[in-house]
């Protein structure tokens, strides 16, 4: 499955960094792809392992909002 979150205040690599990182420890994550240029974050997870709640809670724990 996929799913792409709109994530505000990423200004940076170390913000890249923190996102991906958060993300890619969340048990069924198998890929992060983030694009500051739009505040995009594809992710790429198998279903029934990780909630969309659990990945916008990894992400704001960083200090990000999700939209």
């Amino acid at each position: 499955m996929e799913k792409t979150l709109n994530v505000q205040g990423m200004t940076c690599g170390h913000c890249e960094s923190a996102v991906k990182g958060a993300l890619g420890e969340l048990d069924g994550v198998t890929d992060v792809q983030v694009s500051l240029d739009s505040g995009k974050v594809d992710v790429t997870y198998e279903e029934g392992k990780v909630t969309e709640s659990q990945m916008k809670d990894a992400v704001e724990e960083q200090g990000y909002d999700v939209e």
